[in-house]
C-alpha cells in the first residue's frame, strides 16, 4: 500500500499518520470500471473508505492504485485544519489535469470537506463532478452514473440513524494482520475548536451484532487484530427498544438491555483469546471505571488508551468546551494506572496557542505532561476551523510565531516522556503481534506491543500474523527493540 504524509501533525516530533493520505489497493483487477480512492485524516475516513469501495463493488467497480487508469477517483477528505484542506485543494487540481486529456474520469470529493465545502467545490470552483458527505455513501452509484451523464451531484445529508452495520467493508487499508471495525458514527460533544459535529452529525450506535459478527468474520479470515472506531467509543449506548426490539445472542443466551461500551468490549474479547482488540478515541468525560475493569479482566484486550487532554490549562478547557477540568482529568490517569497498572500505554491529543492563551497556561499544559508521563502524543498548533464556536466566538489571536514555538516546547517535551517511558520497557518480555518486515530491513520484523508501541525484532522463523514473546533490549524515543524469547 502507499502511504504518502501530506501534512505535518506530530507524533514525539516526527511527521504522523493523523493526515496520511492512503491510496488503494488492487482489488478486483479484472473488472472492467476502475475506481481509486484517496483517504486523509483519521482512521474513521479509512474505514469509511472501505465501505465506499464495498458499495461501488457492487456496482462492478474494482480498485486499483493507480489512478492514471481510474474511471472513478474518490478523495475522502478531512477538515480537521485548514493544511489539510489546502493538500486536496492541491491534489484536485492535479486530478483535474488529468481529466482534460480523460473527459469521462468522474472526480469526487467524499467526507468532511465535502459536507463545508460543497458549494465552492461544485460551482465556484468546478474542481469536481460530485460531493458526498459521510451519511450519504449509499447515493454514490446514482450519483456516479448522474456524472457520467454530465450532471454534478451533491448529497451531504446528515443522518440520524445511518451505521453502515450491513456492509461488509473492502479491507483497503488493512496489512491482513489488523482491521477497523466501525461501532459509532458523529459526535455529540461540541468541542468549540472542532468541526466534526457540523460534518458527521449526532452519535448514533450500531447493533451490537453486526459488530460481534463482523469481528468474528475478520478472525475467520486470519485477521488478528480489530480496532474499535468511533469520535467517542466510551459514549457507544445501543437499546432494543430503539432497534425494534431485536435480541441479542451472548454465550448462547438471549438478552435483552441496553449494551454499553464495557460490554461490547467484553463481547469482542469473547469471540477468541487470539483475537487481539484496540479501541480509538476516549473522551475523558466518558471512559468509566467499568471499562478499564474489562481491560483488566481480557488479556486480548490490548492496554493502551488514547485519552485527549489538548490543554493543561482548567480556563482553556472551559473555552474549547472540553466538559472537563485539570483535576478530573488526573484523576482518570489515576484511575488507569491503578487498575492498569503503570505498564499500560497512554497517550494524547495537545494543541498548543488556543485563543488567548498565556505563557502561564501554556506551562500548565507542560507540567500536566510531566505528571502523567504519555507514551506518545499528537500534537498540533490551533488551526481555526469556519463555523465552530471557536470561531464565532474567540479571536485567533496567538501569532504563529508563537504557536509554533510552543508547539515545539511540546514536542521536545513529548520526545524526552517517551524516551522516559520506552526506557522503563528494557529488560522486560512483552508478547507482540507481527505486522510485517521492518521498513529499514527486510531482516527485521516490526510489531506492537499491547501498549500499541513498535517493537522491531529479527525476522528468524516468525511471520505476519506471528504472536512472539521477546525481551526488551533497546530504546529510541518511538521506537522499542527485542530479541526473541524461545
Amino acid at each position: 500500500m502507499e502511504n504518502i504524509i501530506k501534512d505535518i501533525d506530530i507524533i514525539n516530533g516526527a511527521e504522523a499518520n493523523a493526515c496520511d493520505f492512503q491510496t488503494t489497493l488492487e482489488e478486483n483487477p479484472e473488472s472492467a470500471k476502475k475506481l481509486y480512492i484517496e483517504s486523509y485524516g483519521c482512521q474513521m475516513n479509512f474505514s469509511d473508505s472501505e465501505i465506499v469501495a464495498s458499495i461501488m463493488k457492487d456496482q462492478g467497480y474494482g480498485t486499483t492504485s493507480d489512478y492514471t487508469k481510474a474511471d472513478v477517483i474518490f478523495l475522502n477528505t478531512c477538515s480537521i485544519r485548514d493544511k489539510a484542506e489546502l493538500t486536496v485543494r492541491k491534489r484536485l487540481s492535479q486530478f483535474n489535469h488529468i481529466k482534460t486529456q480523460n473527459p469521462d474520469l468522474t472526480i469526487g470529493v467524499l467526507g468532511c470537506m465535502a459536507e463545508r465545502l460543497k458549494d465552492k467545490l461544485l460551482e465556484e470552483e468546478k474542481l469536481v463532478d460530485l460531493v458526498v458527505g459521510p451519511d450519504a455513501y449509499r447515493d454514490l452509484p446514482k450519483l456516479v452514473s448522474e456524472a457520467e451523464e454530465g450532471q454534478k451531484g451533491v448529497n451531504t445529508f446528515l443522518s440520524r440513524e445511518e451505521t453502515y452495520a450491513d456492509i461488509s467493508p473492502v479491507r483497503l487499508n488493512s496489512n491482513g494482520v489488523s482491521a477497523f471495525i466501525s461501532i459509532m458514527r458523529g459526535c455529540d460533544n461540541m468541542c468549540s475548536f472542532c468541526v466534526v459535529p457540523f460534518t458527521r452529525g449526532r452519535e448514533r450506535s450500531r447493533d451490537p451484532r453486526s459488530i460481534v459478527l463482523e469481528a468474528r468474520d475478520l478472525f475467520g479470515k486470519g485477521f488478528k487484530e480489530v480496532t474499535l472506531l468511533g469520535q467517542n467509543v466510551d459514549s457507544y449506548k445501543w437499546s432494543p427498544e430503539e432497534n425494534n426490539k431485536a435480541r441479542l445472542n451472548k454465550k448462547e443466551d438471549s438478552v435483552e438491555k441496553i449494551i454499553h461500551f464495557a460490554d461490547l468490549l467484553e463481547m469482542v474479547a469473547e469471540i477468541d483469546p487470539g483475537l487481539r482488540i484496540r479501541f480509538s478515541t476516549s473522551h475523558p468525560k466518558d471512559i468509566t471505571d467499568e471499562v478499564l475493569y474489562t481491560m483488566k479482566k481480557y488479556d486480548n484486550i490490548c492496554k493502551y488508551i488514547h485519552l485527549p487532554v489538548q490543554s493543561g490549562n482548567d480556563r482553556i478547557l472551559k473555552l474549547m468546551n472540553r466538559t472537563y477540568d485539570r483535576e478530573w482529568y488526573l484523576q482518570r490517569v489515576r484511575k488507569i494506572r491503578e487498575i492498569l497498572g503503570d505498564d499500560c500505554g497512554i497517550s494524547s491529543d495537545m494543541i498548543a496557542g488556543f485563543c488567548s492563551e498565556t505563557e502561564a497556561e501554556h506551562r500548565d499544559t507542560l507540567s500536566l505532561m510531566d505528571i502523567v508521563r504519555y507514551d506518545f502524543s499528537y500534537m498540533f498548533y490551533y488551526s481555526e476551523r469556519p463555523g465552530t464556536l471557536a470561531a464565532k466566538k474567540y479571536a485567533d489571536d496567538i501569532s504563529p510565531e508563537v504557536k509554533k514555538r510552543r508547539l515545539q516546547e511540546i514536542i521536545e517535551k513529548q520526545n524526552q516522556l517517551s524516551l522516559s517511558r520506552n526506557r522503563q520497557d528494557i529488560g522486560k518480555v512483552q508478547e507482540i503481534l507481527v505486522e510485517g518486515p521492518s521498513k529499514r530491513s527486510d531482516q527485521q520484523l516490526k510489531g506492537r506491543n499491547s501498549a500499541n508501541k513498535v517493537v522491531i525484532i529479527p525476522a528468524g522463523k516468525f511471520k505476519k500474523g506471528d504472536y512472539v514473546h521477546v525481551k526488551i533490549v533497546d530504546c529510541s524515543s518511538a521506537t522499542l527493540f527485542g530479541e526473541i524469547i524461545d
